[in-house]
């Protein structure tokens, strides 16, 4: 998708814990930058200005869930080809075939564990760009 490194990451998740242990997982740890958002609206508002290398997506949200707000990111320019991961517990083998024919890279399982969270995003990111 990209030869960039991975830097700014655009996290979504409407759990405000959730949101902090992944600021602390991805900046503290992994020395990532990260812009956090509560909803898909809000990470629509800041995306243009962020401009992130990839975006970590809740499926389950309030409002916007997780696949229609990737809909709405992909029709923003700066989002078209963004790798999109999504963030859940849902994980039986159905769910994943879809989440993958809506377009997202990976799919990250929550809980996730806080220590190894950079390890995955970047291992993700290796895959987008092999």
């Amino acid at each position: 998708m990209t030869d960039r490194p991975l830097n700014r990451i655009l996290h979504v998740d409407d759990e405000q814990d959730i949101r902090e242990v992944a600021k602390l997982a991805l900046e503290g740890v992994g020395g990532f930058t990260l812009e956090s958002c509560e909803s898909g609206a809000e990470a629509l508002e800041k995306l243009s200005d962020f401009n992130p290398d990839m975006i970590l997506l809740d499926i389950m949200m309030p409002g916007m869930d997780g696949p229609s707000t990737l809909e709405a990111l992909r029709k923003l320019p700066k989002a078209v080809e963004t790798p999109v991961v999504f963030m859940t517990a849902k994980v039986q083998a159905h769910e994943l075939k879809e989440f993958g024919a809506l377009g997202v890279v990976d799919v990250i399982v929550k809980p996730f564990d806080p220590m190894t969270l950079s390890d995955r995003v970047r291992e993700i990111w290796s895959f987008c760009n092999d």
